[in-house]
């Protein structure tokens, strides 16, 4: 602020400010995601990127990546639940197009169909939906192993009958060799809490020191123009 018989507000001081909390509240909301996250499965940790131009372009310097690390895995009472312990991704075909996942909540439409539990198509590695020839009595007949080569045993026959291979890709949608599949398992996130909480602290001590800083200016500056009012 130059007072020379005018005031000219220089507003680095309190835009700075103002950008610095608006990219600490940025940040604070992908923690907040994550936290959300923590019980989902198949979700992945997201992680912000900052650029060294943040500080004067704002949230425009923030990015934000996913973390691909394997998340927690435990047993699940569905022989269509599957887990990739290894980094890779099912395709699932929704009405967008093609999205990738690591959720393998499975299950059977009545047409046979392998459908995820929000009603989209799970692909082969022949880049076509899955389906199965007929339905089971029962899903502990159909094996997955850890290839993704799906077999069903079929009664009449009384062998097992191969359905289908699922489809595993990496981020690039590059097939994974071995994505080392575990029926009946499923996969939670790969956040932890802690890592979460303790991250968030500095982050609100950032913000709340720019805002303080905000405050005082906004204060100097009003307190400028009321004594210009008075002379």
């Amino acid at each position: 602020m130059v007072l020379k018989g005018r005031v000219n507000n220089i507003e680095n001081g309190m835009v700075s400010s103002l950008r610095a909390m608006h990219v600490a509240t940025a940040r604070y909301n992908m923690h907040n995601d994550n936290v959300q996250g923590f019980d989902k499965i198949g979700y992945q940790r997201q992680e912000a990127i900052i650029s060294s131009f943040t500080e004067f372009i704002g949230v425009k310097g923030l990015a934000q990546t996913t973390n691909d690390e394997v998340g927690r895995i435990g047993s699940g009472d569905n022989p269509l639940d599957l887990a990739i312990t290894e980094k890779g991704y099912f395709q699932h075909l929704t009405e967008e197009g093609i999205k990738l996942s690591r959720d393998g909540q499975y299950k059977l439409s009545k047409d046979g169909e392998l459908l995820t539990l929000s009603d989209y198509k799970v692909l082969s590695t022949s880049g076509n939906p899955i389906k199965f020839p007929f339905l089971p009595e029962d899903l502990k007949d159909i094996k997955i192993d850890n290839k993704g080569k799906i077999t069903i045993y079929n009664k009449t026959t009384n062998e097992m009958e191969y359905v289908d291979t699922i489809s595993v890709v990496s981020n690039n949608n590059v097939a994974v060799v071995n994505p080392n599949i575990k029926q009946g398992y499923k996969e939670y996130s790969n956040v932890s809490l802690q890592e979460e909480f303790i991250s968030i602290f500095p982050i609100s001590k950032y913000f709340d020191a720019n805002r303080q800083m905000f405050i005082i200016q906004s204060n100097n500056l009003s307190k400028v123009i009321s004594e210009i009012g008075k002379a």
